[in-house]
């Protein structure tokens, strides 16, 4: 962009040079700006992130109104411009501040793809990506009609926005009285509350008094109701909670009614000719001359094509799915696989608690599972949560970040200051990413191309003195190796963002061929405690999450892309939660966590017979939990189809979808729906915000690359600095410049994904066969009389017949009541099916055990 605006500087003025050549200045005026440099070795008070503007809340109507002033600046030069492949990178630099619905800006990228000057790969790729984002945002329709979809847009945010409010300010709460009825360990969660009860006054035989009875109310947000589940022992005060929590916001049943709809006419309001409903002659026509003609008119007639059949179509269709079939196709697959292993795990759970409860055949409800099977991880594996805390001080996880990117990358992960004004809360951490291969890189560019006092001398009689302050901070900031910053806000506080994230505050991008516009990653959670305090020690489950969402932030800090819209997690949104999926891994391996898990008084490294205990606790329960994603992946896919659904029929399609792919009955008269921020918020990249749902499959996904990658590249060596480099040269550093399918076969080869119907599924071996080592092998495969590959036991009861072929004495064929035929090489003894109690399978031979 730099040498962009140089070119036509003449036109500009001198005001517009300065800008030009330290394109810092030139960006700090719109959203996608850099952060300016500090010129003098004081600490000067900054805004926000480092941007001036962003001193008081005032600051952030000035960073749109300047946003949008340079913006329609640049409009008027790409307007004027030959076309040139500076063109498109001109076009990625405003993308995300001006929204895709300038004709002017669509005929300069569609000029720049037809004139041949696009040089490389990736500027093909991001012309091509701009193009689409105009036509999705509707820029080839009348202008009735494309104010009509704007103004949907623009509703759809609202409603986004409202749902997420509503969960916010009424949460729902159940009051509980006495208060003995909840432990007292959980008491700090809960407002006490009280009431006034007639009694019977201890003065006076026979006389009332009112007495004052203490309670608790429970309030229904995520995170305290999934402590209330865990705790109570009370199966009422479970049950209540449970209802009231799935139950609120009501408000929510018509916001996502109205989301529905409006989510629908989008995704049609593109349909013109509508070809779809005229399958015969009309629509092979047209769709044979799509694929023939590359002509303008050709170009037309695909334009008017655009209209999808539903909103779920309209999201899938650019990422590795391609649509919502084959999404469907996947996780009813998924689902299958999963089913038999969830029923036995169920059965488990209400055994358990026929036992606790002295009863047989006992009902098991939703509110039951997360106390029960907390109950029986810890019976099975003796774990006690605040003793696994104990060797998760923060500060050393922390630590344990630092480690991971300096083994596996040869990487550094430095605290650095902040100036006065640039943290939003004193808690906040600043930290930066470098790599001394980094700075050798760009100190060799700078040499190649000039010296720092050759660029002093050249330009001396243009610009102040100040100039020489500025250039020198930029010289030295690219010459230092930094790859990017991350910002660390990690502690639980009132009116902070709920959950955990990981936000892009500025992609990095190619500014110059001297200059890289650094990448800046803000990665938030909430764990309670505050610096410095000795009680803020993580339960696994988020240091688990930690590690995730770091998988995240490293996508964006190693990336390399020429353009913004390509920068770490733009990428496709079913490929975007492999790098966390992966690096979930990492929170679980037992020679990684003993570089930096260790007690927070004794300084003692974690035992490792103690990682194996959290490892097989994980294990339990396993398949009910991929069931549950199977089942939101379906609820995400469903809501949103051809169909869009009404308030009514939401509840009764979701009681229908948990039924069929779910172990677990529904509870009448809860609408958990309206509380599935997933369902209007996932975010990973896209368009617009609220494109970035009816991806949630996409964990799924994910953990099935993810499970390859680990497999294939990591498992044997964790740290491996081999295969951190094929990680960050492969992968992380492409964003979404390559296609996800490329980057997946350059970094493991075959094996990965397949092809189907016309989109890419992931290859299941590794995360089925790494699911049955932990699980017994339960989880099915295809039903075939093959070898079997992992070891796994069958329950006598269920074997319903053993088969010994004539033509192999030794050979074995039996078939499971769950899991289908089975095969492999016995004892060469016959058994009978009626004493056989058991079948024990390794990937050598068969076993059976029988009774006398």
């Amino acid at each position: 962009m730099s040498a962009l605006i140089r070119r036509y500087a003449a036109e500009l003025g001198h005001r517009h040079l300065l800008e030009s050549f330290y394109p810092g200045l030139l960006l700090i005026r719109h959203v996608s700006t850099r952060a300016a440099p500090q010129l003098n070795g004081a600490a000067a008070t900054t805004g926000l992130y480092g941007f001036d503007h962003l001193k008081t809340p005032k600051g952030f109507q000035r960073f749109v109104d300047d946003a949008i002033e340079r913006s329609g600046e640049l409009v008027n030069y790409i307007s004027s411009m030959p076309s040139s492949a500076e063109i498109v990178q001109a076009m990625d630099e405003i993308s995300n501040t001006y929204l895709n619905t300038n004709h002017i800006l669509y005929a300069a990228v569609k000029k720049a793809e037809k004139d041949g000057h696009l040089l490389t790969k990736q500027a093909h790729r991001a012309a091509d990506q701009l193009r689409i984002d105009f036509e999705k945002g509707g820029i080839h329709l009348p202008p009735e009609k494309l104010a009509r979809l704007n103004q949907l847009n623009l509703s759809i945010l609202q409603l986004c926005r409202e749902f997420g409010e509503n969960i916010s300010i009424d949460p729902g709460h159940v009051d509980v009285f006495p208060a003995s009825r909840i432990p007292k360990h959980i008491h700090h969660l809960l407002k006490p509350i009280h009431r006034f009860t007639s009694g019977t006054s201890s003065g006076s035989l026979g006389s009332l008094n009112n007495m004052k009875e203490k309670g608790l109310r429970i309030k229904t947000d995520h995170r305290t109701l999934v402590s209330v589940m865990h705790w109570v022992p009370d199966d009422e005060v479970r049950k209540m909670a449970y209802i009231q929590g799935n139950s609120s916001p009501h408000a929510n049943l018509e916001v996502l009614d109205k989301l529905a709809a409006a989510r629908h006419e989008l995704a049609q309001a593109l349909d013109l000719l509508s070809w779809r409903s005229h399958p015969s002659k009309i629509g092979l026509f047209i769709q044979s001359l799509c694929v023939q003609c590359e002509s303008q008119i050709g170009h037309d007639i695909r334009l008017l094509m655009m209209g999808y059949r539903s909103y779920a179509e309209f999201v899938v269709k650019p990422n590795l799915a391609s649509s919502p079939e084959v999404v469907m196709s996947f996780l009813h697959e998924m689902s299958r696989m999963v089913r038999p292993k969830a029923d036995e795990e169920f059965e488990a759970i209400r055994n358990f608690k026929g036992e606790k409860c002295g009863q047989r055949c006992i009902d098991l409800e939703p509110w039951d599972e997360t106390y029960y099977t907390a109950m029986m991880k810890s019976s099975a594996h003796n774990l006690d949560s605040s003793i696994v805390a104990s060797y998760f001080p923060l500060p050393q996880c922390i630590e344990g970040l630092k480690v991971l990117v300096n083994s596996l990358f040869g990487a550094t992960l430095c605290n650095v200051p902040m100036a006065p004004g640039e943290s939003w809360h004193p808690d906040v951490l600043k930290m930066s990413l470098h790599h001394p291969e980094e700075a050798y890189s760009c100190r060799r560019e700078l040499r190649y191309y000039f010296t720092i006092e050759e660029l002093k001398q050249t330009h001396e009689i243009v610009f102040l003195r100040s100039f020489h302050v500025i250039l020198d901070a930029v010289i030295d900031s690219a010459i230092s190796g930094d790859l990017g910053y991350l910002y660390l806000d990690l502690y639980s506080r009132k009116g902070k963002y709920p959950g955990c994230a990981n936000f892009a505050v500025k992609g990095g991008c190619r500014i110059s061929e001297t200059e890289y516009q650094l990448p800046v990653v803000a990665l938030l959670c909430n764990f309670s405690g505050s610096p410095g305090s000795s009680t803020v020690r993580l339960n696994h489950g988020d240091v688990e999450t930690l590690f995730h969402e770091f998988g995240h932030a490293l996508h964006s800090l190693f990336s390399r892309t020429d353009y913004q819209h390509f920068s770490g997690t733009r990428v496709a949104l079913d490929f975007a939660e492999m790098p966390s999926n992966l690096f979930e891994y990492y929170a679980w391996d037992y020679r990684v966590l003993r570089t930096f898990a260790k007690h927070y008084s004794t300084g003692e490294i974690i035992p490792e017979k103690l990682v194996k205990s959290m490892q097989g606790a994980r294990d339990m329960f396993a398949a009910t939990e991929l069931q549950r994603q199977v089942f939101y992946a379906m609820v995400d896919q469903t809501l949103f189809g051809e169909q869009p659904a009404s308030p009514n029929d939401m509840s009764s399609i979701l009681a229908e979808l948990k039924m069929q792919h779910t172990s677990w009955k529904h509870v009448e008269g809860t609408n958990w729906q309206i509380r599935f921020s997933h369902l209007v918020n996932y975010g990973a990249g896209g368009i617009l915000e609220h494109m970035n749902i009816l991806c949630y499959y996409s964990y799924l996904y994910a953990k099935c690359f993810a499970a390859t990658i680990w497999r294939k590249l990591c498992q044997e060596d964790p740290l491996s600095l081999t295969a951190g480099i094929a990680l960050r040269t492969k992968l992380l550093q492409h964003g979404g410049s390559k296609e996800p399918a490329e980057l997946l076969n350059d970094l493991v080869g075959e094996g990965i994904l397949k092809h189907c119907d016309g989109g890419i599924v992931p290859d299941v071996s590794c995360f089925l066969d790494e699911s049955r080592a932990r699980n017994g092998g339960a989880i099915a495969t295809d039903q075939s009389p093959e070898v079997v590959k992992a070891a796994w036991t069958a329950v006598g009861t269920d074997i319903t017949s053993i088969q010994y072929p004539d033509d192999h004495p030794k050979a074995m064929l039996f078939e499971h009541s769950q899991f289908g035929l089975g095969a492999g090489i016995g004892d060469g003894m016959f058994h009978s099916l009626k004493k056989v109690k058991s079948i024990s399978i390794t990937k050598e031979a068969i076993s059976v055990g029988q009774s006398r």
